[in-house]
């Protein structure tokens, strides 16, 4: 190899190792992906009340819960009741089910049961990060079943989907 490569690759390595260790030091990843800012310490996720035409009981719980869950799992950041460094607020605007597909006797063979969500995402590190959104997702469940029987599973789902969106959203700056 020729001597001046020789010398140069010590400090292409150092030099490579340098820039790491300074993005590293700037934005903290969990294995989650999140991006969490170094000075930010908590997290407030206020209870997503149900404002939806049509009312399930446990969608409000389910969803605030779920949130503030993985805030806890996958972050170092501290759940407080209000005034984080980063806080969620919002409200469930949709709560809707609607044929999914048709049978050639133009019934129904399954339902689609949609969640919306509206999430305001405040970061009082990083204001450029904050947001204003809606989110939605829906999941399929057989027309010869009642709502009722079927939401105990799929209103777990739908969330755990919508969770990771919001979540992606507020501390996945990819």
């Amino acid at each position: 190899m020729n001597s001046n490569i020789k010398k140069i690759i010590p400090h292409i390595i150092l030099a490579t190792f340098v820039a790491i260790v300074a993005v590293a030091c700037t934005v903290k990843y969990s294995f989650s992906g999140a991006s969490i800012p170094p000075d930010a310490k908590t997290v407030s996720i206020a209870y997503f009340p149900n404002n939806a035409p049509m009312v399930a009981p446990i969608l409000s719980s389910t969803l605030t819960e779920a949130l503030q869950d993985r805030f806890s799992r996958q972050t170092r950041l501290a759940i407080v009741s209000e005034g984080g460094d980063l806080s969620f607020e919002g409200e469930i605007t949709n709560y809707t089910t609607q044929p999914a597909a048709i049978t050639g006797n133009e019934t129904a063979a399954m339902m689609r049961l949609t969640i919306t969500v509206r999430v305001k995402f405040t970061n009082i590190l990083e204001p450029a990060l904050n947001f204003n959104k809606t989110f939605s997702s829906f999941g399929d469940y057989d027309a010869t079943k009642l709502l009722q029987e079927v939401e105990p599973t799929l209103i777990p789902e739908i969330v755990e989907v919508l969770v990771d969106d919001i979540f992606n959203a507020a501390v996945s700056n990819w």
